[in-house]
């Protein structure tokens, strides 16, 4: 099936900010998803980027509250993974026509990347309306999707890449974007230190950037 556009609507609307997460250690992953959704983050992009990404997922969608999704998926095996683990949607960097065609096994919705007006065109063609903006600082930022707008009316993205508070304030501001992802929230040092507290802090200020 195509992109499930309401499902994927509730999702991005639930917060303005999507933390991105890259974790290895299965012991952080619960009291770091719960001090996200205590700050008022609940939707969680855990990236299949380490050798216990899958963990993570399982252990983060034990949380009450929390909505758990897989990032940096790239093919149909890493699609049908992130089903088993128990997540909600799943983010991709790139929207690869075979990835695209893949998706539509899984009942649970893409968000796929895109970084031209052709790769959105092409993954509008496949029935997606949401679609995220990656690397967006590198891509030319707000200046980018504010120039989207006008010919790709019926797109709305979520960007990530290289975005910080200030920068999502800005980007939030935009017609045409439901929300942003970022990593800012959750620094390396506080989670070396588990410092959850400082985390549910950060998650708390973004949550308040609102939309």
């Amino acid at each position: 099936m195509p992109q499930d556009v309401a499902a994927l609507r509730q999702t991005l609307s639930l917060a303005p900010v999507i933390p991105v997460i890259v974790l290895d250690d299965i012991s952080a992953a619960r009291p770091l998803a719960e001090a996200l959704v205590a700050g008022g983050l609940p939707v969680l992009e855990i990236t299949l980027r380490t050798a216990n990404a899958l963990k993570i997922i399982e252990e983060m969608a034990k949380v009450p509250g929390a909505v758990v999704g897989s990032g940096t998926v790239r093919s149909a095996l890493q699609m049908g993974h992130s089903v088993d683990a128990g997540c909600q949607f799943m983010v991709s960097p790139g929207a690869s026509p075979r990835l695209l065609e893949a998706a539509e096994a899984h009942a649970i919705p893409l968000l796929p990347g895109i970084g031209t007006p052709t790769e959105a065109m092409t993954a509008s063609e496949h029935g997606y309306s949401f679609l995220k903006f990656f690397p967006a600082e590198a891509l030319g930022g707000v200046k980018v999707l504010k120039a989207y707008a006008s010919p790709l009316p019926d797109i709305t993205f979520c960007p990530t890449g290289g975005i910080d508070m200030a920068k999502a304030r800005e980007y939030l501001a935009l017609p045409n974007v439901i929300c942003v992802g970022g990593s800012w929230i959750m620094p390396a040092d506080a989670i070396a230190a588990k410092d959850w507290k400082r985390i549910e802090a950060l998650a708390r200020e973004a949550a308040g950037l609102g939309k």
